[in-house]
């Protein structure tokens, strides 16, 4: 198995606990207060990382296209963050996480409008299971 696919798993594994760690953390506070405390970590232990894995002279090599590309993936991040938050606050982990992995479909859909990545029958048909299920979940 190739190492990219090994870290997709573990960031699988991350975020299905992400979900239910943050539902607890919102008892008793606001969805925003949650969200901000909650990015406060994350930017904490982000800049740890950083200062333990990035060579200093790999900072030479950043673009203006680097910085414009990841300041929009900044800003789509924190929209989703804002209304996932919301959205965990008011409703259920399950029915929340599986409608949030809704966007699998819509990165498929970008990555072969703009990247002209190979969708595959396979990939159809699983990303259509995946609407189904959020379909079916999402129905009270």
């Amino acid at each position: 198995m190739e190492r990219w696919v090994i870290y997709a798993f573990i960031s699988m594994l991350f975020a299905g606990f992400t979900a239910v760690i943050a539902k607890q953390g919102l008892a008793g506070i606001s969805a925003e207060l949650g969200l901000t405390l909650r990015t406060l970590f994350v930017c904490f232990f982000i800049i740890i990382f950083g200062l333990l894995t990035i060579a200093p002279t790999e900072l030479k090599l950043l673009q203006k296209a680097n910085y414009i590309w990841l300041c929009l993936s900044a800003i789509t991040t924190t929209g989703s963050w804002i209304f996932y938050y919301k959205a965990l606050k008011m409703g259920d982990v399950a029915t929340v996480a599986l409608i949030d992995k809704g966007s699998v479909v819509v990165s498929v859909l970008l990555a072969w409008w703009l990247f002209k990545e190979v969708v595959t029958f396979r990939m159809i048909i699983g990303a259509m299971l995946i609407i189904t299920g959020i379909m079916v979940i999402s129905k009270k």
